[in-house]
């Protein structure tokens, strides 16, 4: 039960946002004043409100503010076979490439990754990467954000090239990007920065870089790994399998269990780590 000075204040502040929701607020700022009042009244979370100013800012902004620069672009060249096509794919772990002719500014389509399963699976199938590609979708980088997500939503497709004002590639941008402008970064379990060797998981579990020098690790877990053997721990656990290990696979190494994250057929790339009591 609300004690009667608890009814009063809610009361009041359900008048005060009665009286600004019942008719047009002057500015976007009275709403926001609002808004974190009611935050910090406890009547609407912090994250609530973080998203709801998140969508404010989005509708004021341009795709050419978060879009991928054209040299960041991870594309995949019309002609080539599957076979050169695949590290690029496996490395990038993206789930969709736009697909150029002669440069960049030639984007031809869309490849889905998992458009290439067929192939994976019937290696005497013929790979053309013209006859998998979806259309590309291209967008002005002025477009605005909020439009861009309803188009997204409604049509259903996740990438778009943006293209600047003379019909050159400018970029990407995809419904990812404009998600994280509302949500915050959605980072994948796995994801680590890129100056970052090591990542902590949960308690005593990590996801570690193959390329993580020995030394790194053994000054980071008060270990004593042999740093004269190899340079890496990629190379130490690989060195262990006597092998290349393939994704899933696990190897006790001392007091550490190490999964096999990301590898392909020349190396290791991911470690998820637990540290045995």
């Amino acid at each position: 039960m609300l004690e009667a000075s608890d009814k009063t204040t809610h009361r009041n502040w359900l008048e005060k946002l009665s009286s600004v929701l019942l008719r047009e607020p002057k500015d976007r700022e009275q709403l926001l004043t609002l808004l974190r009042d009611a935050e910090h009244r406890h009547l609407l979370d912090s994250d609530a409100l973080s998203m709801i100013e998140g969508v404010l800012q989005v509708s004021e902004m341009a795709v050419r503010d978060i879009m991928i620069p054209r040299s960041q672009m991870t594309v995949l060249e019309e002609d080539k076979t599957l076979e050169e096509i695949l590290p690029l794919v496996m490395d990038s772990a993206h789930s969709r490439f736009p697909v150029i002719g002669e440069n960049r500014d030639e984007v031809v389509g869309i490849l889905l990754a998992k458009d290439l399963l067929v192939y994976l699976q019937n290696r005497e199938e013929v790979f053309h990467a013209k006859d998998i590609i979806r259309p590309a979708i291209f967008i002005p980088e002025s477009k605005r954000i909020d439009a861009l997500l309803q188009e997204f939503r409604i049509n259903r497709y996740h990438m778009a090239i943006v293209v600047d004002e003379y019909g050159g590639v400018a970029g990407l941008v995809t419904i990812e990007d404009i998600l994280e402008q509302i949500v915050g970064d959605i980072e994948d379990e796995y994801d680590i920065d890129e100056e970052a060797y090591i990542k902590k998981h949960a308690e005593n579990n990590y996801i570690i870089k193959a390329t993580t020098p020995v030394e790194t690790f053994n000054e980071y877990f008060e270990a004593d790994f042999d740093v004269s053997e190899f340079d890496t721990i990629g190379g130490l656990i690989t060195q262990r399998f006597a092998r290349m290990p393939k994704r899933g696979e696990n190897i006790m190494v001392g007091n550490y269990r190490f999964e096999i994250i990301h590898a392909d057929k020349r190396r290791v790339h991911l470690l998820k780590m637990v540290i045995n009591p």
